[in-house]
């Protein structure tokens, strides 16, 4: 259920987005503070750069977010097809843009921190 609410939303931000000239991909922070690059995953959860590269709000994700949730109320189950639990998997979906956000600014830091060692290890080992 929840994969075709996704999708639905993603078609449509990137339908409208397209129109609007907005950008609905993340771009890691240049900041070297943690305070920085948190402002920035949370800040882009509700912005998106345009055409020009300055960033704008992020207008087609405020429709397709409600809009898949509203939308996914007509193949809902009658006990989840209202607008309260709409708006509740509205805010749990600017939720997963945010927990995405987080991934994509820190997930490769991490990954470099934590195998950084294996790649070192298998590539002097295929040169022995």
């Amino acid at each position: 259920m929840r994969l075709t609410g996704i999708s639905v939303g993603n078609a449509m931000e990137a339908g409208l987005g397209s129109l609007w000239g907005e950008d609905p991909r993340y771009f890691r922070s240049s900041s070297e503070s943690f305070r920085g690059r948190m402002k920035n995953v949370v800040k882009m959860t509700f912005f998106a750069v345009n055409r020009n590269g300055q960033t704008m709000p992020a207008y087609a994700r405020y429709i397709a977010i409600p809009g898949n949730n509203f939308l996914s109320n007509t193949w809902r189950d009658p006990s989840e097809a209202n607008a309260s639990s709409a708006l509740i998997r509205t805010g749990l979906g600017f939720l997963g843009r945010l927990s995405g956000n987080a991934f994509e600014e820190f997930w490769p830091d991490v990954k470099n921190r934590v195998f950084h060692h294996d790649r070192r290890d298998r590539t002097t080992a295929a040169i022995q």
